[in-house]
Parts: C-alpha cells; sequence; structure tokens
C-alpha cells in the first residue's frame, strides 16, 4: 500500500466536476484507491463516495492505493489535484 496526503487547492474543493474528473482517473488504475478526509472514507471510484467526503477548498486529505499500479495511481491522482488549484 502507498499513501499520500495532500491539500485541496481547487477553489471548489472536491465537488461537481472536479470530483467527476477524480473518480475518472482513478477507475483507469488496476489498484484499489481509496480517498480519507477527516473520519471518512470513500472509494475514490465512487463519484457519491467521493462527494460525500465534503472535502472543499483547502482540505487535508489522504489518497491510498493498493495493487499493481498503485504508484503510479498516487502520483497521476495527485497530480491532477495539484494543478486543479
Amino acid at each position: 500500500m502507498a499513501s499520500t496526503e495532500l491539500r485541496i487547492t481547487d477553489e471548489v474543493g472536491l465537488h461537481a466536476r472536479p470530483a467527476a474528473r477524480f473518480v475518472k482517473a482513478a477507475a483507469g488504475f488496476a489498484s484499489t484507491v481509496r480517498v480519507t478526509h477527516g473520519h471518512r472514507s470513500a472509494d475514490a471510484k465512487s463519484l457519491l463516495e467521493v462527494l460525500q467526503l465534503e472535502a472543499g477548498n483547502g482540505a487535508h486529505i489522504v489518497i491510498e492505493a493498493t495493487g499493481e499500479d498503485e504508484d503510479e495511481a498516487l502520483r497521476v491522482l495527485a497530480e491532477m489535484l495539484a494543478d486543479a488549484g
């Protein structure tokens, strides 16, 4: 398992369109990917679960990936969120 912690910098947070792009990217990996914000955890491949995290601008999240492409998944997803801000 690999993980990374980062801060959401997108003006609207991890909601609506940014969340949809994030979920679509996560779905492209074979690894299991989870996102945690506070005490809530979500399957990164589920739009509904990601939206329920309520991770707004400035929120600190942890992305965890487990599987054959875990390092690549973390790199791509973290870069995606960093570029959104």
